[in-house]
C-alpha cells in the first residue's frame, strides 16, 4: 500500500468522478479538482458560499455544488472552465439537489417537499413534479438511467409515480399498500421496485415496472419494522435488516425467504473465524539522553477460540431510534458475501457466505465501526472505526494498517475508487488516498 499526503476538505464533500479520473473536494467555498493519479490541481472554482453537497454528472464533465442555506446551485464544466451555471430557487428554499442519469438535468427538492423542480441544461426549460413524499429514500433511478421512481403523498395515502427520464413522461402512477412509506429502491436490473413501510410496520412490497404488485413479505406482526434494505448486484437476492437483530434474504423467483441470519451474543460456530483487534502500547524513545519516551499503539488481529462472547450494548428504551437491529448491509461484487452491522453490537462487522448460507467471519474491533464498504471488483471489505487505522478483510484473512501521515488523522469514512485499486480515506477535515498494490 502507498498513501498520499493529506488534503483539506469541508463537510465530507469529496467525490471521485464516475470515470475514475478526477477527485473533487470542497474547502469552504472553493471547489478543487485534482487528477486521481498525480493529485495535481486541474481546476479551481470559487462558489458563492460554503458548499453543502457536490455531485458529478454521469459523464464526468459537469459537477454541481449545492448551497442549501442560500437556495443556490452552481454547475461547473471541466471541458469549458469559463462556462458556469447558477440556479436560484429563491424564497421557496432548497432541501436537496441531484443529477438525473443523463447528466444534463438537475432535480431540486424545495423546502417542506412542496415540489421537485427539474432544470434542463440543454434547452433551459423548467418543469415541476408535485406532491413528493417527505422521506429520506423517496426517489430512485434505475441503474440503466431510463426510469425514475418517486414516492408521493396524496389525500393521506402513499402513491408511486414512475417517470421516463427521457422527456420526464409519466409512465405509471399507482397507490401502494403502505401505512407510511419509508423508502423505495430499484433492483440493479431495473425490473423490480422494492418498497418498505414505516419502522413500525414490517412490510416489503415488490412491484414490477408497470405497477403490478408481485409479492408482499412480512416476517412478523408486532410493531417493529425494517431497518435496512439492500439488493445483491445480480438482483437475485434482497437482504432485509430488522430490529429483531436478524437478516432475512429473499430470492427473486418466489420472493420467499431462503435464509435467515441471526447475530447471537455467543458465537459457537466451528466454520466461522472470529478476528479480534488487539491494541498494544509501544514505548517510543524520544530523547535517549533524558530517557524520555512517548506512547503509541499498534494493533493486530488475533483469531479467537470458540465459543466467543460478542460485546453488546443495551439500548436506552427512553430514547428515540434505539441502537438495536441491523441497519447496515452490503453485498460483495460477486454476490457471494454479505456484510452486516448490528447496532447493539457496534464494534463488530459480520461477514456471511450467502452461497453456503452460513457465517464466514466476524471482525471485532476495539472501537465502534463507523463505515464499511466492499471493493467494487474483488471480494475484499474495507472498514474504519474513527482511529488512524484502515482495516481490510478478505478470504485470506484480516489486516490492520496505520495511516502513515503526520499529525492526528482519524478515518471517519471511506470510499472505493471504481477500479478497486484506490481507497479514499476521509477524516474530519482532511483526506488522503490509499493506493492498493495489485
Amino acid at each position: 500500500m502507498n498513501f498520499s499526503e493529506v488534503f483539506k476538505h469541508t463537510n465530507q464533500q469529496c467525490r471521485v468522478s464516475p470515470n475514475g479520473k478526477y477527485l473533487a473536494t470542497c474547502v469552504q467555498y472553493r471547489l478543487v479538482i485534482r487528477d486521481v493519479n498525480t493529485l495535481q490541481i486541474l481546476q479551481l472554482y470559487t462558489c458563492l458560499d460554503q458548499v453543502d453537497h457536490i455531485e458529478w454528472s454521469s459523464d464526468s464533465v459537469l459537477i454541481l455544488c449545492a448551497m442549501y442555506k442560500r437556495g443556490l446551485v452552481q454547475v461547473w464544466s471541466l471541458k469549458q472552465p469559463d462556462w458556469h451555471c447558477k440556479i436560484d430557487e429563491g424564497s421557496i428554499g432548497l432541501l436537496s439537489s441531484r443529477w438525473s442519469p443523463d447528466g444534463r438535468h438537475i432535480l431540486n427538492t424545495t423546502e417542506f417537499h412542496l415540489r421537485i423542480t427539474v432544470w434542463s441544461l440543454c434547452n433551459k426549460s423548467v418543469s415541476y413534479i408535485k406532491y413528493p413524499k417527505a422521506c429520506e429514500k423517496g426517489m430512485d433511478f434505475s441503474a440503466d438511467g431510463r426510469y425514475m421512481a418517486l414516492a408521493e403523498r396524496r389525500d393521506c395515502k402513499d402513491w408511486i409515480s414512475v417517470f421516463v427520464c427521457n422527456g420526464w413522461v409519466l409512465l405509471r402512477h399507482f397507490e401502494t399498500d403502505t401505512q407510511d412509506l419509508a423508502g423505495l429502491q430499484w433492483s440493479p436490473n431495473g425490473c423490480v421496485l422494492a418498497v418498505q413501510d414505516s419502522c413500525l410496520e414490517y412490510k416489503v412490497l415488490l412491484y414490477s415496472l408497470d405497477g403490478r404488485l408481485l409479492s408482499t413479505y412480512s416476517a412478523y406482526d408486532w410493531s417493529l419494522g425494517i431497518k435496512g434494505l439492500t439488493w445483491s448486484p445480480s438482483s437475485q437476492f434482497l437482504a432485509i435488516g430488522s430490529y429483531d437483530q436478524k437478516v432475512r434474504i429473499l430470492n427473486h423467483i418466489t420472493w420467499k425467504k431462503i435464509v435467515e441470519f441471526d447475530h447471537p451474543a455467543t458465537i459457537n460456530n466451528s466454520k466461522a473465524v472470529v478476528y479480534r483487534e488487539v491494541d498494544k502500547r509501544l514505548v517510543v524513545p524520544l530523547d535517549y539522553n533524558r530517557n524520555s519516551s512517548d506512547f503509541s499503539t499498534q494493533s493486530k488481529y488475533e483469531i479467537c477460540q470458540m465459543p466467543v462472547q460478542v460485546p453488546t450494548v443495551d439500548p436506552d428504551p427512553d430514547r428515540a431510534n434505539p441502537k438495536v437491529g441491523v441497519s447496515s448491509l452490503a453485498f460483495s461484487s460477486n454476490n457471494r458475501y454479505l456484510a452486516t452491522k448490528n447496532d447493539n453490537m457496534p464494534n463488530c462487522v459480520w461477514v456471511w457466505d450467502v452461497q453456503c448460507a452460513g457465517l464466514q467471519a466476524v471482525l471485532e474491533q476495539v472501537s465502534a465501526v463507523r463505515c464499511f464498504a466492499w471493493d467494487p471488483k474483488r471480494p475484499r471489505l474495507a472498514l474504519c472505526t474513527g482511529s488512524n487505522k484502515l482495516y481490510l478483510w478478505s478470504t485470506a484473512g484480516c489486516v490492520s494498517v496505520k495511516v502513515p501521515v503526520e499529525g492526528f488523522f482519524q478515518v471517519q469514512s471511506l470510499q472505493w475508487h471504481c477500479s478497486g485499486d484506490v481507497l479514499l480515506l476521509l477524516g474530519k477535515a482532511q483526506l488522503c488516498l490509499c493506493y492498493m498494490e495489485t
